[in-house]
């Protein structure tokens, strides 16, 4: 009796072991790992706006809960509130944690024309969230849109 519970150990300790070389081969990052996200919004140049008639103005934006491997995207409104054509620049700053930008991408879909004085123009900001991300279960950044011209 005493060598058939021995052979089954030994089976049990050979599947295991198998299971674990499995795991840790094909090791994946958690289904569901949620992350809390807040993003101040500075507009330079221009207004930034919530609705077309510019009546809502944008200083932050809540992008929700995320998930890995996801992409989030707002609806905003710019309007050039100076008296000249301008062309605008997206930039971010102030990553917390600073690690946050190895794993997120912010972007959008202008793609460089310019924007006659007091004209608004629909633009999508998307938010990429990376497979990998770990490590993080907030962030904030700083979004710049920025007008030159």
């Amino acid at each position: 009796m005493t060598a058939m519970w021995d052979v089954r150990l030994v089976k049990i300790g050979i599947a295991l072991a198998i299971l674990a070389s499995i795991s840790a081969v094909y090791a994946l990052p958690p289904a569901r790992v949620q992350v809390r996200s807040a993003g101040l919004v500075k507009a330079l140049g221009i207004g930034v706006y919530w609705d077309e008639g510019c009546t809502k103005a944008v200083s932050s934006i809540d992008w929700g809960l995320l998930e890995p491997g996801s992409v989030k995207t707002v609806t905003v409104y710019i309007r050039n509130e100076g008296n000249a054509p301008v062309v605008l620049s997206l930039q971010t700053e102030g990553w917390s944690p600073e690690s946050a930008s190895e794993y997120m991408t912010l972007g959008w879909n202008y793609d460089g024309q310019q924007i006659d004085a007091n004209s608004v123009l629909r633009v999508d900001l998307s938010l990429i969230i990376s497979p990998n991300i770990q490590g993080i279960t907030s962030f904030s950044v700083t979004i710049i849109i920025s007008a030159t011209g």
